[in-house]
């Protein structure tokens, strides 16, 4: 979270809450990676091979069958020898189609995300990250406080143009946007940033 602060430019057209929820899952993927491993394995290496895994499942479904290391590396544009070394550190070599428990009727590819739900790290990511930053809001004036929820999404979800808040503030977009730069600089004032010290090892996060 202290370096989602850091990179956030709002000027990029970004709400902080998605550049936030990116970093963060940053930092929960490495932390999954490191402890999940003996040998740690580097974060871009866990996401190949959950795409892997995805495309391993979707050509099981399509063919019927366990694809072969050629056919998976055609599917991902990707070279064989590729293909295989990620299958080897992956250390699965467990068909999808194996049942899992005593139920024939689940097998490990039902365990593969579906990339069409509603990812429950995002959920958890944004819940913890609202609770946190909620605090350091509070050190702000209740002013710049409510512009930069009412900004960002803060509270709905939902982000207000500079048009939207300055309407509610009875004042022009432009003085909306300079207590909104003057909020994002003091959130990113040593003092502020202390408070969320040990929230989330964010340090080299990618």
């Amino acid at each position: 979270l202290i370096r989602a602060m850091e990179k956030f430019d709002y000027t990029e057209g970004f709400k902080f809450s998605t550049c936030a929820t990116w970093w963060i899952r940053q930092a929960i993927t490495r932390s999954i990676a490191d402890q999940a491993r003996t040998i740690r394995i580097p974060v871009h290496m866990i996401e190949t091979i959950n795409k892997l895994m995805r495309v391993q499942k979707q050509l099981v479904q399509e063919y019927g069958r366990e694809p072969t290391a050629e056919e998976i590396a055609d599917e991902l544009h990707l070279p064989v020898e590729r293909v295989s070394a990620v299958l080897k550190m992956a250390q699965q070599p467990i068909s999808l189609q194996a049942p899992v428990g005593d139920s024939d009727e689940t097998s490990l590819g039902d365990f593969i995300e579906d990339k069409g739900a509603e990812d429950p790290s995002d959920m958890t990511s944004m819940s913890m990250l609202k609770d946190r930053i909620k605090d350091v809001l509070d050190t702000l004036n209740p002013r710049e406080r409510e512009v930069l929820e009412q900004r960002f999404g803060l509270i709905d979800g939902y982000s207000r143009t500079l048009e939207e808040v300055g309407k509610q503030f009875r004042v022009t977009r432009e003085r909306i946007r300079q207590i909104e730069a003057k909020a994002l600089r003091k959130m990113r004032h040593p003092t502020r940033i202390r408070q969320l010290e040990g929230f989330i090892d964010a340090k080299n996060p990618g």
